[in-house]
């Protein structure tokens, strides 16, 4: 009788201790998830990385979000512990349990935040290229772009324009004789669109209005003096030379009539905004 009162006091034990844990594990997992993604977030921003992800004028905003993550997770952390030393002392210990609807059950969602998150401090942002830019419409039209004109103003100088000042400025005068002689200088990566002839290749940069998610290419013609082939693509180069008209996939096209081209480095902010 007395073996049965003890193993009953035993089993009674463990299952209390079974849900303390159980009570404090999900609390915990939550401080690990707001704290790893608050890391995450800041990380990103330190490492100059964000410029692959997000548009420079939210970097506040992500910064902000960082520190109030990590915030969050120190103060719950902080209550947590009061909470374990009144159970250390013997006090009763009531965590509530915050009541919202959810698909999946109880500690599922954050794990999957937290090996996100994870996830992303080990693995670095990929930078968009040719692939994505053939995937998302370079090819159709080269000189379409969603960005609003009415405030842009053209540099007096067209060598010193980037190749978004051009797409705008093509947007305003879409007239392709305008600029026949006029000299450019410019950098990009190559994309080889199969309806270009062989002495043809696009000089392309994406353009990100809020994240990477919206990103979308804008490219150019240039006109090569030797075969396409010598600028793989994806590689990046800085055309100098001057503009033309060209018939190109059945349309007049500003083109750039390359005199010099040399491959560069891959720039670390290579997205334009």
């Amino acid at each position: 009788m007395e073996f049965h009162k003890q193993r009953t006091t035993n089993n009674k034990q463990q299952t209390t201790k079974f849900r303390l844990s159980r009570t404090f594990f999900l609390p915990i997992l939550d401080i690990f998830t707001l704290g790893i993604w608050g890391i995450v977030l800041l990380k990103y921003w330190h490492s100059g990385e964000l410029n692959l992800l997000i548009h420079p004028h939210y970097f506040g905003l992500i910064v902000v979000t960082g520190l109030a993550l990590l915030s969050i997770a120190a103060w719950k952390m902080l209550w947590l512990l009061k909470r374990w030393r009144q159970h250390v002392s013997g006090r009763s210990v009531n965590i509530p349990l915050v009541q919202h609807l959810s698909l999946f059950p109880p500690g599922l969602s954050s794990s999957l935040l937290l090996v996100i998150a994870i996830l992303g401090l080990i693995v670095k942002p990929k930078v968009f290229a040719s692939d994505t830019a053939m995937q998302r419409g370079i090819s159709e039209s080269v000189t379409v772009t969603r960005l609003q004109p009415q405030a842009f103003k053209p540099l007096s100088k067209p060598e010193e324009r980037s190749l978004i000042d051009w797409i705008r400025t093509l947007n305003i005068y879409p007239e392709p004789d305008t600029y026949t002689g006029q000299p450019v200088k410019l950098k990009g990566f190559v994309v080889h669109p199969e309806k270009l002839p062989p002495k043809y290749l696009l000089v392309s940069r994406f353009v990100i209005t809020c994240c990477a998610a919206d990103a979308y290419p804008v490219a150019l013609p240039v006109k090569l003096k030797v075969n396409k082939d010598k600028y793989p693509v994806d590689t990046w180069i800085e055309v100098e030379g001057k503009m033309i008209t060209e018939n190109l996939e059945g349309e007049r096209q500003l083109t750039i009539e390359a005199n010099s081209i040399e491959k560069i480095d891959k720039p670390d902010n290579p997205y334009n905004y």
